[in-house]
């Protein structure tokens, strides 16, 4: 059994790093004058990072059981993060998300897809049950919700879901957002 664990996280920490270095290509060929203004399904690869709990993840697209090991995963027929609408992202709650319940409002969440930053803010936090799937329902605005299972450190099937809400936001002093994702602020 120590073995199964350790090889399933040795793979986990494989395949991030290759999503790492998937990206790192292709944001050395895009180049920002030829950006569409979002992002869109075919963008590549898509990595999350959220600074005040140390995550900086690959997410990959689906929710099943063999993408969930590996990485966060884009709940499908949702949103994808930058575009309109609610962006639907669930991880398990002893990997990748173990520290999402530390986040509250104000937090800041980056996602970076096809060659651009995109900045959420925390708006909501809360605690719901697993049934309750109005919290995925399309929304106009443009929203990032992260699910993960509640209470974080349980032992077994958790009974609740840990749902963290950000809303896009334009990035703060008016620098321009450059192909690697970091701010240029000529």
């Amino acid at each position: 059994m120590l073995f199964f664990v350790a090889s399933s996280y040795g793979w986990m920490i494989f395949r991030q790093h290759q999503l790492r270095v998937e990206w790192q290509a292709q944001t050395k060929v895009q180049s920002v004058s030829a950006q569409s203004p979002t992002a869109s399904e075919d963008g590549g690869v898509t990595l999350l990072s959220i600074p005040k709990i140390g995550l900086h993840a690959g997410i990959l697209d689906g929710t099943d059981r063999k993408s969930l090991l590996l990485a966060p995963g884009h709940l499908k027929d949702t949103a994808w993060p930058g575009t309109a609408g609610n962006a639907v992202v669930a991880a398990h709650r002893d990997t990748f998300f173990r520290r999402l319940h530390e986040l509250s409002a104000g937090d800041e969440i980056f996602i970076l897809r096809s060659g651009r930053r995109f900045r959420y803010v925390v708006t909501t936090k809360l605690v719901v049950g697993p049934d309750d799937i109005g919290l995925i329902e399309p929304t106009s605005d443009n929203r990032l919700t992260l699910i993960t299972c509640y209470p974080t450190y349980y032992i077994g099937p958790a009974p609740k879901r840990l749902v963290v809400v950000g809303q896009l936001r334009p990035e703060p002093g008016g620098g321009l957002e450059t192909s690697t994702g970091l701010k240029d602020s000529r």
